[in-house]
Parts: C-alpha cells; sequence; structure tokens
C-alpha cells in the first residue's frame, strides 16, 4: 500500500488520502481537496480511481467526490444516515453503504469499518493495514463536536467506548479528519475522551 496526504482548502483543512493497491488502483478517503491534486496524483502513478470513501458526509469531506466520480467512475461509499442533499450534507446519493459485517475488500486490501456515529449520523471509521481513517470521530487528544445538525453527544461517548474497546495494536496510526495524526496508544494514555470516566 501506498498512501498520499492531500490537504484540503483553508480554513478547515481537511485531512484527505489516497491509497494506491498493488493492482495499480487507487482509493479515495475524504476527498475534499481540489479534484485536480487527485487526478495529477493518479496520472503520476498511471493509476485508476476505484473507490471513495467517506468517513461521513459533511461539506468540507466530500468537496471533490462529484467531480472525481464524473471523471473516473469511481465507486462511492457513503452511509444513508449522511445523505441529506442539504447545505451540511451536499451528498443526497451514494453507490453503497459500507457492508453489513463491517469488511470491504479492494484487490489487496481489506477495510474494517466500525460505524461510529456522534459526530454525524453515519460517520464511520476505517482501518486498513495499522492504520485507522478516524473522520471526524476522533482526534488526537479531543473528539468531533456534537452539537451540529445530526450531532448526539451520548452517540459519540458510545462510539468512543467502542473504539477504546477495540483490540487494535498500540502503534496503529490514527489519521483523523482534521489536524495531527495520532496512534491507539497515544489517544489511550492522554485522550480525556476515550477513557473510561467519559463513558
Amino acid at each position: 500500500m501506498e498512501l498520499i496526504h492531500i490537504l484540503g482548502p483553508a480554513m478547515l483543512y481537511t485531512n484527505t488520502f489516497l491509497i494506491f493497491t498493488r493492482a495499480g488502483h487507487a482509493i479515495a478517503i475524504d476527498p475534499a481537496a481540489d479534484p485536480q491534486k487527485y487526478l495529477d496524483e493518479l496520472e503520476k502513478r498511471h493509476a485508476i480511481l476505484t473507490h471513495i470513501l467517506l468517513t461521513h458526509g459533511h461539506y468540507d469531506h466530500v468537496g471533490a467526490v462529484n467531480a472525481l466520480k464524473a471523471k473516473t467512475g469511481a465507486l462511492v461509499y457513503l452511509e444513508p444516515g449522511d445523505r441529506q442533499g442539504n447545505q451540511m450534507y451536499p451528498l443526497s446519493t451514494a453507490d453503497a453503504a459500507y457492508p453489513a459485517d463491517g469488511r470491504l475488500a479492494i484487490d489487496d486490501l481489506t477495510f474494517t469499518i466500525w460505524r461510529t456515529p456522534g459526530h454525524t449520523p453515519g460517520s464511520v471509521c476505517l482501518f486498513c493495514d495499522g492504520l485507522l481513517f478516524s473522520g471526524d470521530t476522533l482526534f488526537a487528544g479531543s473528539c468531533g463536536r456534537t452539537d451540529l445538525p445530526g450531532g448526539s453527544t451520548a452517540d459519540m461517548r458510545s462510539s468512543l467506548k467502542k473504539l477504546a474497546e477495540l483490540p487494535l495494536p498500540d502503534a496503529t496510526q490514527v489519521l483523523p479528519g482534521h489536524g495531527l495524526d495520532s496512534t491507539m496508544a497515544e489517544e489511550k494514555r492522554q485522550n480525556p475522551y476515550l477513557m473510561g470516566a467519559w463513558f
């Protein structure tokens, strides 16, 4: 797996990613930057974008989806609760929800998907090959806000408790939707929202 980090525009600077598989395909996670940035990386590696995986449907995580879909035909995965077609949740459709069993195989990679509502109804965290794409559920030292439309503090508590109890290796790299990356060991040690007192 080759991972490329592409930063979204100011002022929110969403963390977005391109993953390249051994088969010459690519997967975009939360593409929100200028679509041409993704297309340039694809062209540089002679790769085909086949999948767009969204951790949730907020506008600052989906800005390049329609353009990339139109250009490449990539399959878009987004949970139904976040397909609202309004200013906060711009997408009203997607090709698929994540599989019910929480497993999605793409070429040589297998993603494990955990549904983690709280920031939005359809928030998910994606784990693959030692990387946890946590969207706006888990941040370095914090968690996503729950006061926006569709947010729920109770759901966020339950979702973070789920993450805290997962048997993920301490070295798992946490790649959040905004801010710096971290590890599960660091988060379990110092993130107040990932500790039992908040549950």
